[in-house]
Order: C-alpha cells, then structure tokens, then sequence
C-alpha cells in the first residue's frame, strides 16, 4: 500500500498544480483511472539477498 501512495505523491501531487480540492480529486481519480487500465504487479528485486526478511521459525 505504501508503493500506492507513494507513487501518487510523486506522479500527481508533486508534479501538479491544483486550484481547488475537487480539481486534485478530479486529477487523482484521472490518474487512477489510467493506472487501472494496465495495471502492473509490483516486482520486489534484492540486490543483497542477506538483507531480504525472514521468517523465524
């Protein structure tokens, strides 16, 4: 869920300019709307496996 936020902060907020809270829900929901449309899973990549979690048993 925080890979979710924060590529909205990055990808709308920070990049936009809004003149009112109804034009960033307008802008969010369009960005969301194009994301769905080809959504991509989320692929983790470790470049030092020795730090990747792991569960005790």
């Amino acid at each position: 869920m925080e890979n979710w936020f924060s590529r909205i902060q990055r990808d709308v907020i920070s990049r936009g300019v809004f003149t009112s809270v109804k034009d960033l829900d307008k802008k969010l929901m369009r960005d969301i709307r194009q994301y769905n449309k080809d959504p991509k899973p989320l692929k983790w990549k470790y470049d030092d496996p020795s730090r990747r979690h792991r569960q005790f048993l």
